[in-house]
């Protein structure tokens, strides 16, 4: 594994988390969520299993950023629940404010620099019952959140990113069906994509008038590749990667959105949605890119539009059937300097694997984890050697956790969680990383 000394100075490494999958939304007064009745659904999780308890990070937070600390990371990416802040979408929960402030004292008494995400997924069920995400004054909501939590926690804030992985929320969500709200409807998931953007934008709004700096978003890329050159494939690779990895870059960096996303979308895209490009596209100060794999591209033309198939690449692939391939995340970066970000600090915000984990006499040796991580630092390098202002490293995850549609059964982090006895355990691969990091 490439060592600390080979990364630029003032280099960043650390580690990820969110709200929903660690920290037990049954405690502290957060209130219910679209993942809580989600999980309620039949078939919709694996073993209907929810966030109620987690990695009872809520009580157990102190010992979990020790072992950030003791592995020498720099920073730690966290995000905070809107349900937890607003267990009704309005009314402030000064216990859950409170223990944000705990949580923000304790990462910097330890250190770290807390590297704060306002949106990870947990829509309160009362702004849900609204309709979410397709409700033209969510964006509006978002921000009255944004300025609750940032007036108790932002003054100690490094780094403020207004949401992870918007494909996720939107697309994933919405017109897939496999994530909350568990939607599969068009018109639904064209105002969920542009609405996450307008969240981004009001979220921005009201970070700089707080005289906030450092603040940026979190997009999830797949890096794909067409499974052959056929004219129907490489149109498909292109629909696919208007979806997934352009509409939401070229918004936040460009007001537009792309021509061959919008062949499907614009039909049922909000009323005058132009009018909220200018605050969606205002300057960012960072980019946070999460990359996991890469998607090869069939056509699919008897299925519905963006008629988009996928196959299975020959390379490893993770518990989660994601094909290992780390040259993507490289032509990933290069791609964004060149078409979006150019000179912008960008920071990997998440990039990891699940592996069937085991304890077997008190310790677990994954060593597919450890060559996953080297694998994936080699390519950061390599964008940093072609010019990319890259900054920093959060590997995905610090803890096993609630992996959302997959519940607890897949296992990213680099401490093993026994979810009966909360026990954890450094795998390996904490040991290797922290070998790595060490100054």
């Amino acid at each position: 594994m490439l060592k600390r000394s080979d990364f630029p100075q003032g280099f960043l490494f650390g580690a990820a988390t969110a709200a929903y999958q660690i920290e037990g939304h049954s405690f502290g007064g957060a209130g219910p969520t679209h993942w809580d009745t989600f999980a309620a659904g039949p078939g919709n999780v694996v073993r209907a299993e929810d966030g109620a308890v987690a990695c009872d990070h809520y009580h157990r937070y102190e010992s979990d950023l020790d072992l950030l600390k003791d592995a020498g990371m720099d920073a730690y990416r966290f995000s905070t629940s809107w349900a937890r802040v607003m267990p009704d979408g309005v009314t402030v929960n000064p216990e859950g404010l409170d223990f944000y402030d705990r949580l923000t004292d304790a990462i910097l008494e330890r250190g770290l620099k807390p590297f704060q995400t306002l949106y990870h997924w947990e829509m309160p069920s009362a702004l849900a019952d609204l309709g979410g995400w397709t409700n033209p004054d969510i964006a509006h909501r978002f921000g009255d959140y944004v300025d609750v939590i940032t007036d108790k926690i932002g003054d100690r804030m490094h780094s403020i990113a207004t949401l992870n992985e918007p494909w996720c929320v939107a697309y994933l969500s919405h017109f897939l069906g496999h994530h909350a709200p568990g939607l599969r409807d068009i018109r639904a998931a064209s105002r969920a994509m542009h609405n996450v953007m307008k969240a981004h934008g009001v979220g921005m709004t009201r970070l700089r008038a707080k005289g906030k700096k450092n603040c940026g978003i979190v997009l999830n890329f797949e890096y794909p590749q067409a499974a052959d050159d056929t004219p129907a494939a490489l149109a498909a690779t292109k629909r696919q990667e208007a979806i997934y990895n352009r509409w939401f870059i070229q918004a936040a960096t460009k007001g537009t959105y792309p021509e061959e996303a919008l062949e499907g979308f614009g039909p049922h895209m909000p009323a005058n949605w132009q009018d909220d490009m200018a605050e969606i596209s205002q300057p960012m100060d960072f980019l946070g890119v999460n990359y996991y794999t890469r998607s090869i591209i069939t056509a699919a033309p008897d299925a519905p539009w963006p008629h988009v198939g996928a196959v299975s690449g020959p390379l490893d692939k993770t518990q989660m059937g994601w094909e290992v391939y780390p040259d993507g995340l490289r032509d990933v970066l290069l791609m964004l300097k060149s078409d979006y970000v150019g000179d912008l600090p960008v920071f990997i915000t998440e990039n990891g694997m699940a592996w069937d984990d085991t304890v077997e006499n008190g310790a677990v040796f994954d060593p597919q984890r450890s060559s996953y991580i080297a694998g994936h630092l080699e390519a950061m390098l390599e964008a940093v050697a072609a010019g990319v202002n890259l900054q920093g490293f959060f590997y995905w995850s610090l803890l096993d956790n609630y992996e959302w549609a997959f519940g607890y059964e897949k296992r990213f982090g680099l401490i093993h969680v026994d979810f009966e006895t909360q026990k954890r355990t450094p795998k390996a691969s904490y040991y290797d990383f922290k070998a790595a990091i060490a100054r």
